[in-house]
């Protein structure tokens, strides 16, 4: 096993789109782009690259499984484990940071369980269909207004208030966000700015990808005016739907989309976290 290299991105390309076994983060940067931040792990042998997995942090005192891919070559069961303690070693030696995983597929599920990763949340996923209708927002001396680069050193602040450990984002992921957004707006009042979206859109329809609003003001209908303004634009652009996701558990964020005709859809995904032994 070895640190993964930028020699290495057009086999990791390959291992990536070819694996039978693969979990990709649900992240604004790509896997081969946080190649040269550690720890991204390869395990090879004279055949070819067998599998990776890759954990480097955003922030401090947190990490995700940002990748893992498993060759046919290889038992996953065997990668997974060779892979995961050594990568446990590294965060070990760095402080027993936190080691979070998003887990999509059943499969990754029990590799993590076998761990000791515990379950700690569900991401569902919520949809709104364009048939719906959505009370106008009742909210006065807040504005909106379009995202501007400027604006985002003000928008990790706010994300940072609004969101714990697990679910902040850095300036260069809110960057990314940012750059890859189709539809991303600000919160304004007297003040300054209280509250922003980003969203993105497909042949699917949109999503609502980010909101948060500074929690002084969550209740006021902030983050209600944010997401009529998403619905209208997607409305407006001829989306069919559009969706979100939100944790199991963050009954504020169920009632906001409950109350704009969002509706739960079954679709869930696990969230794990490691529990380091003491």
């Amino acid at each position: 096993m070895r640190e993964a290299s930028n020699a290495d991105r057009s086999r990791l390309a390959n291992l990536i789109h070819f694996s039978p076994y693969i979990h990709q983060h649900l992240d604004w940067k790509p896997p081969l782009d946080w190649i040269g931040q550690r720890p991204y792990l390869l395990m090879e042998r004279d055949t070819g690259l067998l599998a990776a997995l890759a954990c480097p942090p955003d922030l401090p005192d947190i990490t995700w499984v940002r990748l893992f891919a498993a060759s046919s070559s290889v038992a996953v069961d065997h990668a997974w484990k060779m892979l995961w303690q050594a990568t446990l070693e590294e965060l070990i030696r760095w402080g027993k940071i936190r080691v979070t995983a998003l887990s999509l597929q059943s499969w990754f599920n029990q590799l993590l369980e076998q761990s000791q990763f515990i379950l700690i949340d569900n991401v569902i996923v919520l949809l709104w269909d364009r048939t719906t209708p959505f009370p106008r927002p009742n909210v006065t001396g807040v504005v909106l207004r379009p995202m501007l680069p400027e604006d985002l050193r003000t928008v990790v602040d706010i994300d940072h208030a609004a969101f714990g450990l697990e679910w902040k984002n850095s300036l260069e992921a809110l960057e990314l966000a940012y750059q890859q957004s189709s539809f991303a707006c600000v919160a304004e009042a007297d003040d300054g700015i209280v509250g922003y979206q980003y969203s993105t859109s497909s042949a699917m329809g949109g999503h609502l990808a980010r909101l948060a609003v500074m929690p002084s003001l969550q209740g006021k209908g902030i983050g209600y005016l944010l997401v009529h303004n998403v619905l209208e634009h997607f409305k407006k652009q001829g989306s069919m739907h559009v969706t979100v996701n939100t944790q199991q558990n963050n009954s504020a964020s169920l009632a906001l989309y409950a109350k704009a005709g969002f509706t739960i859809t079954g679709e869930t995904y696990r969230v794990y976290q490691y529990a380091f032994t003491k």
